[in-house]
């Protein structure tokens, strides 16, 4: 069964949801781990989001990502595998709102760098975020049983303001 694409209005206490989640994951994970990231809409304060929270773990190197995986699992993580053919493996851990959902990510993977060049643009460009908001909510009106095309929908505006912070940087 489909699962509807729900935009929430931004929560404070999502900071608090992914502090306990970087506990869960530091822990579960413990010397595999080089940074944990919060990422996603939820990380931009003001941000209306779905509620999950997205994390990055960055790990030490591709070759725990088996047993980081193996541990994952163990405390809950359904795994979704990797979409994207970036190295980065995407874990779900269901429960009530907001869930988790936590990608496995080598060292100086591009993926992860993107995310967080995102997600620091939104949170220093107001305009930015706004206007981000509002397409997050046209698309989930449009597509409000297709994640994968909300997802995609919005690469372009993603892509963009990528290419702006980059600019930006550097």
């Amino acid at each position: 069964m489909p699962t509807l694409v729900e935009v929430v209005p931004y929560d404070p206490n999502w900071t608090n949801a992914f502090s306990a989640a970087e506990a869960l994951l530091r822990n579960a994970l413990r010397e595999w781990i080089v940074a944990v990231d919060h990422i996603g809409s939820t990380a931009v304060p003001g941000l209306p989001a779905k509620p999950i929270i997205d994390v990055d773990v960055t790990l030490a190197g591709p070759d725990v990502v088996s047993d980081a995986s193996a541990a994952l699992v163990k405390v809950g993580f359904e795994p979704r595998g990797n979409r994207y053919d970036d190295a980065v493996w995407a874990f779900l851990l269901k429960r009530p709102a907001p869930q988790i959902r936590a990608y496995l990510c080598p060292p100086s993977n591009k993926t992860h760098e993107r995310r967080m060049l995102f997600r620091n643009y939104l949170r220093q460009h107001e305009d930015v975020a706004s206007a981000y908001a509002v397409l997050k909510h046209q698309l989930a009106k449009q597509f409000p049983y297709d994640g994968d095309r909300y997802t995609a929908e919005k690469s372009s505006f993603i892509s963009e303001v990528v290419r702006r912070a980059q600019k930006d940087a550097g």
